[in-house]
């Protein structure tokens, strides 16, 4: 397959995958995650862990806020392939190794990874370099959101059945599509069938962090918006709440980013704790 035009990995994917690995190598166990083979996939230069944005310190909270979310929504697949579901579809897949970390998982389900055509191209090439390859049960589905195609038709396409459960995750994302755009999302997944689950991220607006996590925030705003992808969207999780049930869902409950310090993290005694800010919508068909 030829590579698209601009086929280089998303820079977010990319930090995201490199705090997943950070945390396997420089916190101390138990590890929370364990992901190293997107730091594989992305192959940066050798002093990676001297970048800024890399600071072991500075970012610690960043870091576990990621490996946290990671193993909540992972934890979710696992619980609902041992309940039959055989469809997992992840919007906005990035750097994601679910499929070559967990394959006995797996390879139990359909995954279908969706995101745009360049960075997917880039990702592809990367997994076949690697000898990781492509197995049939993993469908990398490019979607070009800016011609505004639909993603639900292309994953159809590709063998996804709408009339069986599906999970459905989306991290990272809201906060850089407009309202209209997530409103739309939630309205196609709240139309699959019955049974169906969608793990959703959303930042909360800065009013609502732990006073030690608004600098940071204010920071990732800023680097974001410098790479010329700033956050948009922020919601409170009763205006989250409140679009599941409109859009159709039939249950819709909020996580707490917070949450996953007591779940994750109460027994280490060091000081690792992930940082507040974005939070989960969880809403069931």
């Amino acid at each position: 397959m030829a590579d698209q035009p601009h086929a280089t990995p998303d820079g977010t994917a990319v930090r995201t995958a490199l705090w997943r690995a950070m945390h396997v190598q420089v916190d101390p166990l138990p590890h929370v995650f364990e992901d190293e083979i997107g730091l594989r996939l992305a192959a940066p230069d050798d002093d990676w862990r001297g970048r800024p944005d890399m600071d072991p310190h500075l970012t610690s909270g960043f870091r576990a806020a990621m490996v946290a979310r990671a193993r909540f929504v992972e934890d979710l697949v696992v619980e609902h392939a041992d309940r039959g579901v055989t469809q997992y579809v992840i919007l906005g897949a990035g750097l994601d190794t679910f499929a070559q970390r967990m394959p006995e998982t797996a390879s139990r389900l359909r995954v279908f990874e969706i995101d745009q055509p360049g960075p997917q191209a880039w990702k592809r090439r990367r997994l076949v370099e690697l000898d990781y390859g492509i197995p049939s049960w993993l469908q990398l589905v490019p979607v070009d959101f800016e011609a505004s195609e639909d993603w639900l038709k292309k994953l159809v396409d590709v063998g996804f059945d709408p009339g069986q459960p599906a999970f459905i995750a989306s991290t990272g994302v809201t906060m850089y599509l407009t309202k209209d755009a997530i409103a739309a999302t939630l309205r196609q997944v709240a139309g699959l069938a019955p049974g169906s689950t969608f793990a959703m991220t959303f930042l909360v607006p800065p009013e609502m962090l732990d006073e030690a996590d608004r600098a940071g925030l204010q920071a990732s705003k800023e680097g974001a918006r410098a790479s010329g992808t700033p956050f948009i969207s922020f919601y409170t999780p009763e205006e989250m709440l409140a679009l599941a049930r409109e859009s159709g869902f039939a249950d819709a409950r909020h996580v707490s980013g917070a949450s996953h310090a007591e779940r994750y993290f109460a027994d280490r005694t060091d000081a690792l704790r992930p940082s507040t800010g974005e939070d989960i919508l969880l809403a069931t068909t």
